[in-house]
C-alpha cells in the first residue's frame, strides 16, 4: 500500500469501509468503528503536540531572519491567506446551501453502534494552551537567539513529523473508513458522497479564480501580463500537483518565478519562504470544507465566527508540515477549539481536505510566485 499515494489510499478506505458497512454485519462494523475511535483518541492526544512541534520552531525561524525583504513578503503571504479565507467563505455562504441539505445525523452522533471498547487519551494540554505555549516558546527563542531550545525544538518537530509520516498519514485511510462504514450501515453515505463531489469541484474553481486575482493584483503592479505569467507558472502547478508538497515543488517554482523577470535574489528568497508561510490554496480549502461540514449537520455559522477562525488559520498554516494532509493536521486544533468539531466532524474534514490537497498545494506555489513580483517590484523602489 506504501507504494500509492494517500489520496488512493483514501479512496480505497472509503470504498472499503461503505462496503462493509453495508453489508449489515454489525460485528465487522463494529470493529471498524472501534479502530477509528481509539485512533481519534490518538490525534486528540497528538493535536497539541504538533501545533508546538511546528508552530515555535516556525516563529522562531521567521523572526531570525532580517531585512526588508521578509517583512513585505511575511506580510503579503498573510494577508493573501486573510483574504483566500474570506472570499471562500463569502462564496460557500451563498452557493453551499442551494446543494447541501442538513441532517441531523451526518457525522454519526446518534448512531445505533458503538465500539466494542475505547481507550482515552487524555491530552497533556488543551489546544489553546499549546497554541500559547508555541507562540510563546518561538517568540522567545527568536528574541534571545540561544541554538540549545532551538535545537531541540527543531528535533522535537523532527519526531512528530515522523509521527504524521508513518503513523497518522498511514493510518488515515482505515480511520475515514470507520467513519464510512458507520454511515453507510445507516444508509448516510449516499447523500454525503453526493456532497463531497459538489464541494469539491467548488473548491477547484475558487482556487482558480483566486489565482487570476493575484495575478491581476501583481500584474497591475508589475505591468507584467497577468496571464502570460500564470502561463509560464504552469510548469510549478502541474509539478504541485504530482508532489503534493510545496517544499518538493520549491526548484520549480524558483525557475518558473524567475521567468516571470524576478531577481535571482528576490526568488531565491520569496519563493522557499512562501512555500512555508503562504498557503492561500490550502485556506480556500478548509475553509470551504468546514462549512460544507457545519452546513451538512444543519450548524449555524456566520462571518464574525468564522472571521476569528480564518486569522487564526493565516498563522497556524505556518505550522503545516511538509507532506500530504499536512495542512489539515496543523488546523485540526483550530476546528476542534474555536468551531466546536466533534471527532466525526474531524474525519469529514481529513476526507475532504486530502481528496484536494493536489490541487490545494498547486494554488498556493502558483501564487508563491504572484507574490514573489510584487516583493520584485518593492524591493526595486526601495533599492
Amino acid at each position: 500500500m506504501k507504494r500509492f499515494g494517500l489520496l488512493p489510499r483514501l479512496i480505497i478506505g472509503i470504498i472499503a469501509g461503505i462496503l462493509i458497512g453495508s453489508t449489515g454485519v454489525e460485528f465487522l462494523t463494529r470493529i471498524l468503528v472501534t479502530f477509528s475511535g481509539i485512533f481519534g483518541n490518538f490525534l486528540g492526544y497528538i493535536i497539541p503536540l504538533i501545533i508546538i512541534g511546528f508552530v515555535a520552531p516556525g516563529i522562531a525561524e521567521l523572526g531570525g531572519k532580517a531585512g526588508k525583504l521578509l517583512g513585505y513578503t511575511a506580510g503579503i503571504a498573510y494577508l493573501s491567506t486573510i483574504i483566500a479565507g474570506t472570499i471562500a467563505f463569502l462564496t460557500a455562504t451563498l452557493i453551499l446551501p442551494s446543494i447541501i441539505t442538513a441532517s441531523s445525523d451526518v457525522s454519526g452522533e446518534g448512531m445505533k453502534i458503538a465500539p466494542y471498547f475505547e481507550i482515552q487519551m487524555p491530552a497533556i494540554m488543551s489546544v489553546m494552551t499549546a497554541l500559547i505555549t508555541a507562540f510563546l516558546f518561538g517568540l522567545g527563542m527568536a528574541a534571545i537567539k540561544g541554538k540549545t531550545m532551538f535545537n531541540f525544538m527543531n528535533e522535537f518537530q523532527e519526531i512528530i513529523k515522523k509521527v504524521i509520516e508513518n503513523i497518522i498519514i498511514p493510518i488515515l485511510p482505515i480511520y475515514i473508513a470507520g467513519l464510512f462504514a458507520k454511515m453507510a450501515y445507516t444508509g448516510e453515505v449516499t447523500r454525503t458522497l453526493s456532497v463531497f463531489g459538489r464541494v469539491f469541484v467548488l473548491v477547484v474553481i475558487i482556487h482558480i479564480c483566486y489565482i487570476i486575482l493575484q495575478y491581476l493584483v501583481a500584474g497591475s503592479i508589475t505591468k507584467l501580463n497577468p496571464f502570460l505569467a500564470i502561463k509560464n507558472m504552469l510548469p510549478a502547478y502541474f509539478t504541485a500537483i504530482g508532489t503534493q508538497s510545496s517544499a518538493a515543488t520549491i526548484p520549480v517554482t524558483v525557475r518558473t518565478t524567475k521567468t516571470n523577470g524576478v531577481s535571482d535574489e528576490v526568488a531565491d528568497f520569496a519563493v522557499p519562504l512562501c512555500a512555508t508561510i503562504h498557503l492561500a490554496g490550502s485556506t480556500i480549502t478548509l475553509t470551504i470544507c468546514a462549512t460544507a461540514v457545519m452546513a451538512l449537520e444543519g450548524a449555524t455559522f456566520n462571518f464574525t465566527q468564522i472571521m476569528p477562525f480564518i486569522l487564526m488559520l493565516g498563522i497556524t498554516m505556518v505550522a503545516a508540515p511538509g507532506v500530504p494532509g499536512g495542512a489539515i493536521m496543523a488546523a485540526l486544533g483550530l476546528l476542534e477549539t474555536m468551531l466546536g468539531f466533534t471527532d466525526a466532524q474531524l474525519a469529514l474534514m481529513m476526507a475532504l481536505y486530502v481528496a484536494q490537497d493536489s490541487f490545494g498545494t498547486a494554488a498556493n506555489v502558483t501564487g508563491d510566485g504572484a507574490i514573489a513580483l510584487i516583493v520584485n517590484k518593492l524591493a526595486r523602489k526601495t533599492s
